[in-house]
């Protein structure tokens, strides 16, 4: 090696070098091809070009050699100051952060120690002249709609950073691990569209072919048809597909998507769907149809992450690079995923940003968007068509009345449905008749639900589901609630469906956890007082396949007596009181159009950004303006402070046993997911003070007392006295 060489990286085994120009034109390169699909290529090329400028001093030289030296050295600042100077602030953002994270703009008059970026800026840096000649540095436009408001601003900001963090990524992987990695990004979409015609020949030839007459499949056709004509021919933009429980929205919405795709020349398709309960299914769809190799899960449940030793080419999967920045062709995640991805701060947040753009983004169960970030998320969404090639589609069978809000931010942009007619496509597929009991004792409900031989009850509480429960005789008793452990939960609903298809007793109590997309059928049900839409997924549960007549299927709404409907809940509960008084069919159009309207009107401007999100990018927080890092510390779309006990139960004993041994590798967690209860803390405090808990060093909890679960009932609401172990 020769000592006037400036190097940024050096292999592990000290033979082979990367020099900092030839790491600064690597990152550039695949910075301006990642940021071209949004015309920002130029500057993040320019971004790429100067992030590691700091590596030019001698400092940082001598540190390179000689690891012990200058720790904690910064090399970002330097490439941040001049960007800035040269007048590129959103690209001076994405250098600044491209290791520790986006930081906030602070106030001008940040003191030259601030971490945030306008006391950065103040900061003096090494001596980096020595690269001056090495870099060829030219002005670039930057697109003309990141002028229009801070918001965009920001937004834009974030997207640039995740092509350079992303770039900057993949060069060093590249160096560091000699090309070994091969990044295989999945078929083309050509190619899964061929495949997804022949799974849909073979469906058809399988089912609707033998039932020629049958009107539901009819309808399912005729959704799919729609889904293509409009997928093959409509431009990019923002549509809704509004389509019955039942109708085949799941592989019409993949159609859509992939033909969408195909015509318009888009990447990749990205289905977001609200709960880790029900994007198994899914997910399985998706690959029964387009192969195991081009589907992508990325949850909670299922983050294909590295260990701690590192990557190579033995111990890591192609799908764990894929998780990384999303470079595959189907994408299956969370709404809590993506969202707090689109406002998060740290680089392996945010480095799979950029592959948004330029896609075709199916959100599932659309009426499920969290009220107090809705604001927030149809924010982004807007951005994301407005700005970044995107398509989007709110896809549900209760579609909510958004309208407003796209008009608000994204002013001119038409929503055009996919489906021909909802209305007479809802008129021919409805499958249930709402019957509402209004107030009703225990004891008269329990008849009601005893004397069936299948029937679904869906209550608002899980202790009410417990008292229920406990209360029914006889074989086929089912509770179902989150204090039962996700893997048990699946077995219990496998049992539930083959009870159902031999015509068994089969009788479930549950929380509203089986309403979104969970694929039961139930010749009849009742559902607890709620929000409209909670009580049509409720219904969708209900003769879903349409095997019986509407009339016969009969959805009853109650009110227990001496039951309080809780605060959280209260506001559905009177927008649904008016939508049910004011139509005759409650599960129409009409009828979920008036209830989103309603209840959002209930809730108010305010609850809709109930963090003050958008008011934090337009205006700053107490003087702190652009607040990438403070908005993401608190942007969670989960607003409830639980806490998870795991539990040595089944398989879960083996993966307990590891924690126990100090493992804590975030392969083992992902499969203690499966054995987890997540709890409210007053819950925990009793398990803690009745003895139930064992508190381990790293400060997780695990079940110590297995009696204190009930494979029926699941985890005790009610634990007794005991004491604590931690050890």
């Amino acid at each position: 090696m020769n000592d006037d060489h400036f190097l940024a990286h050096i292999s592990e085994d000290e033979q082979r070098f990367q020099t900092i120009k030839e790491h600064l034109e690597g990152t550039a390169v695949l910075a301006k091809r990642f940021a071209s699909s949004f015309g920002a290529g130029d500057l993040a090329w320019l971004a790429g070009r100067v992030h590691d400028l700091g590596k030019y001093s001698d400092k940082f030289q001598e540190r390179i050699r000689n690891p012990n030296l200058h720790k904690g050295l910064d090399h970002s600042t330097a490439g941040a100051k001049l960007l800035w100077q040269m007048g590129y602030p959103a690209a001076a953002f994405a250098v600044a952060g491209h290791h520790g994270g986006l930081p906030d703009g602070g106030d001008p008059s940040e003191p030259k120690g601030s971490a945030k970026l306008f006391g950065r800026l103040k900061k003096e840096t090494e001596d980096w002249e020595a690269g001056r000649q090495e870099l060829e540095l030219i002005d670039v436009q930057t697109p003309e709609f990141i002028k229009k408001d801070s918001f965009s601003f920001s937004f834009f900001t974030r997207m640039l950073y995740s092509c350079l963090v992303d770039a900057d990524y993949l060069d060093t992987e590249r160096f560091f691990y000699e090309g070994k990695i091969t990044r295989e990004t999945g078929q083309s979409i050509e190619v899964l569209l061929d495949k997804l015609e022949d799974h849909m020949k073979s469906f058809e030839s399988d089912s609707l072919k033998e039932r020629e007459e049958d009107i539901l499949n009819q309808k399912r056709r005729q959704v799919l048809q729609a889904c293509i004509q409009h997928g093959g021919q409509g431009k990019k933009g923002l549509y809704t597909l509004t389509v019955p429980t039942g109708g085949g929205k799941t592989l019409s919405s993949l159609a859509f998507a992939l033909h969408h795709a195909k015509a318009r020349g888009m990447d990749r398709v990205i289905y977001v769907i609200p709960f880790t309960s029900i994007i198994d299914q899914t997910a399985q769809v998706f690959r029964d149809a387009l192969g195991e190799e081009n589907v992508i899960e990325h949850h909670s449940g299922a983050e294909y992450v590295a260990e701690e030793g590192g990557i190579d080419d033995t111990n890591i999967c192609r799908k764990v690079l894929a998780t990384e920045n999303w470079d595959a062709p189907v994408i299956i995640t969370t709404a809590v995923q993506f969202f707090e991805s689109l406002y998060a701060s740290r680089s392996s947040r945010c480095r799979k940003l950029h592959h948004i753009a330029n896609s075709v983004i199916v959100f599932d169960e659309a009426q499920t968007l969290p009220v107090p970030y809705l604001r927030p998320c149809v924010a982004a969404i807007s951005q994301l068509v407005l700005h970044y090639g995107a398509t989007a589609v709110l896809c549900t069978a209760t579609q909510p009345a958004l309208k407003p809000l796209f008009d608000e931010f994204a002013p001119g942009l038409p929503i055009e449905e996919i489906c021909p007619d909802p209305k007479e496509l809802y008129n021919c597929l409805r499958r249930t008749t709402l019957v509402n009991l209004d107030k009703i004792s225990e004891l008269e409900l329990l008849p009601k639900l005893q004397d069936p031989r299948q029937v679904l009850c869906v209550v608002n509480s899980r202790r009410r589901a417990q008292e229920i429960y406990r209360s029914l005789t006889g074989a086929g008793n089912y509770c179902l609630s989150t204090l039962i452990y996700p893997a048990q939960r699946k077995k219990k609903l496998a049992e539930i469906r083959r009870r159902l298809r031999e015509g068994k007793e089969c009788r479930v109590i549950s929380t509203s956890l089986i309403e979104a997309g969970v694929d039961v059928d139930f010749p009849t049900a009742y559902r607890e007082e709620a929000g409209l839409d909670s009580i049509l997924q409720t219904a969708g549960r209900c003769n879903r396949e349409g095997k019986r007549t509407p009339q016969e299927s009969k959805v009853h709404i109650f009110r227990l007596e001496g039951q309080r409907i809780p605060s959280l809940i209260r506001q559905n509960v009177d927008a649904a009181h008016i939508a049910l008084r004011n139509h005759e069919d409650a599960g129409s159009p009409e009828a979920i159009g008036e209830y989103s309207r309603l209840y959002l009107n209930l809730k108010g401007r305010d609850a809709q950004d109930k963090y003050k999100v958008l008011d934090a990018f337009y205006r700053g927080i107490k003087g702190n303006n652009f607040p990438f890092q403070t908005v993401a510390q608190s942007f969670s779309l989960i607003d409830s402070p639980t806490q998870t006990i795991y539990l040595p139960l089944d398989e879960g004993e083996a993966l307990v046993e590891r924690l126990r041994r100090g493992e804590l590798s975030r392969s083992l967690f992902r499969a203690l997911g499966q054995y987890s209860i997540s709890v409210y803390p007053d819950h925990f405090q009793r398990l803690y003070e009745a003895g139930a808990l064992e508190l381990l060093a790293d400060g997780s909890a695990v079940l110590a007392i297995p009696s204190y679960y009930n494979d029926d009932l699941g985890l005790s609401l009610d634990p007794e006295g005991g004491f604590g172990w931690i050890i």
